[in-house]
């Protein structure tokens, strides 16, 4: 017998927001514990809550990237279970009226496109987080507890690992190019939840349903989902039936553990949230969320290969964050300020040197900073558009070298000043000027008669050397290309 996969994916995301969802406590990760809470969070007797107006605003931008239709009436609900980190003993969440439901998302799955149908997306609050320590026992930490949740939930549309994979990370594109969640999964900040079944070919009936819990990494989704897989074709097809459960991801045994018996709906025994009322959403909001949608990076990649003649691999790089897209853009806007040259001239040049040269500056960082990961962000980069547009300008006009270029990035990257100015202090200006080259020319040639013998029997390879000799004695300022030119014309002369 063989199995068909058959599996859908929750994801929660924790909202970019300054504060919880409903009370001024802050969010931020990585404080002592306990420090960011307060007695509506805590559920205190009496405390009331109050939403989190900016939350709705976030969850309503992400509805309308993911095509889905928001309601114009939503509804929260309290979502009931007992666990030491829920200290309300109930999660206020969404239910039968969720914030946005029925859209999709496309994936790309090696040269397969496939549209992801979205079930729905709706707002919730975070529990707080059980914390073991060996030497001190166990404890809970709320400072999480109240934080703005984005639910989003598919049909089940997937097949595959890969399918997973590849639906998790576009989602986290969309997300992050949003601003409305920060993608960073080893905080917690975006959580998977595969939920899968396997049931033979040709049958239509949905086997019985595995939940995988709050697993944060890609490489880990795609082992457990690969894992269980395994599990449950072995559990079939020896006669044994699949339990509903939950289980969790053991990253060390490299195998799903039981967590707990799945839940139903209706053992969570929802009902309306009494403290709070129902959210209306105006069409009047809608169309003013609508034009902060902003370009999405699946169109935005399809439209630099178009517009920029780059290869597909090279979008990709450039697209994967919006600040680093961004900043490719805005250079070669700055650029065409100066210079009337298409975006498809300029986009190959501009690219390579965002990718290969300010990358790997960003990536290590400040030369100053012995911080254990002192890597930069786009956004906190020194590097600006119209810095990085002046820089390669003045290498178009040849008015400084490659190998000068680089050398001023660098600089100009650790002290944040212009191309213009570093050039003029140090005095880097390409020379092009045929009189001053000829006479640098005249003595490379009379120190180096082999290899203008050579050249003149045949041995073209030895033109490279006599312009590295001629760039050498030129301190790296002389112009390759007026150098190839003036050697080439006397060599032949």
């Amino acid at each position: 017998m063989t199995y068909e996969v058959v599996i859908g994916v929750e994801v929660h995301a924790q909202l970019c927001t300054q504060s919880k969802m409903f009370c001024a406590c802050g969010t931020l990760f990585g404080l002592n514990a306990n420090s960011q809470t307060c007695p509506v969070c805590l559920g205190m007797p009496g405390a009331l809550p109050v939403l989190n107006q900016k939350a709705v605003e976030m969850a309503v931008r992400t509805g309308l990237a993911l095509n889905c239709t928001v309601r114009s009436r939503n509804q929260f609900a309290r979502k009931n279970y007992f666990y030491p980190d829920l200290p309300k003993g109930y999660q206020i969440s969404q239910y039968e009226a969720p914030i946005s439901e029925q859209g999709w998302i496309e994936i790309q799955v090696g040269t397969n496109r496939k549209r992801i149908r979205i079930h729905r997306a709706h707002l919730e609050e975070d529990a707080g987080k059980n914390v073991h320590e060996p030497a001190m026992g166990s404890g809970v930490d709320f400072n999480r507890a109240g934080t703005p949740l984005l639910e989003i939930v598919t049909e089940p549309d997937l097949h595959s690992s890969e399918e997973v994979v590849a639906y998790l990370k576009t989602l986290r594109e969309v997300l992050m190019y949003l601003r409305v969640c920060d993608g960073n999964m080893e905080e917690g900040s975006l959580r998977c939840e595969p939920n899968l079944s396997l049931r033979p070919f040709g049958q239509k009936a949905f086997g019985t349903k595995v939940e995988l819990k709050n697993i944060n990494s890609f490489k880990f989704v795609r082992d457990a989902v690969e894992f269980e897989i395994q599990r449950q074709t072995k559990v079939l097809r020896e006669g044994g039936q699949v339990q509903q459960e939950t289980r969790l991801w053991n990253i060390d045994r490299g195998e799903t553990a039981v967590m707990r018996s799945k839940e139903d709906a209706h053992d969570y025994r929802y009902f309306p949230d009494p403290d709070l009322v129902p959210v209306v959403i105006t069409d009047e909001w809608i169309e003013q969320l609508r034009p902060t949608v902003p370009e999405l990076p699946s169109v935005r990649r399809h439209r630099f290969v178009t517009d920029y003649r780059l290869t597909e691999y090279d979008a990709g790089v450039l697209t994967a964050d919006k600040d680093t897209a961004d900043l490719f853009e805005e250079t070669i806007a700055k650029q065409q300020e100066s210079i009337g040259v298409s975006g498809e001239v300029l986009g190959k040049e501009t690219g390579n040197w965002i990718m290969v040269e300010v990358l790997a500056l960003l990536k290590k960082g400040m030369p100053d900073d012995d911080t254990a990961d002192n890597a930069l962000a786009i956004a906190d980069s020194p590097l600006s558009p119209p810095k990085l547009a002046e820089l390669l300008l003045m290498k178009r006009k040849g008015e400084i070298s490659g190998p000068t270029a680089k050398s001023v990035l660098e600089e100009m990257f650790r002290t944040g000043r212009t191309a213009a100015e570093i050039v003029a202090a140090k005095g880097l200006t390409q020379v092009s000027d045929a009189s001053v080259l000829e006479k640098i020319l005249d003595e490379v040639l009379a120190r180096n008669p082999v290899q203008v013998e050579q050249y003149k029997g045949g041995k073209q390879q030895v033109l490279g050397f006599l312009v590295g000799q001629v760039m050498k004695e030129s301190g790296g300022k002389a112009n390759p290309g007026k150098v190839n030119e003036l050697l080439k014309r006397r060599l032949s002369s």
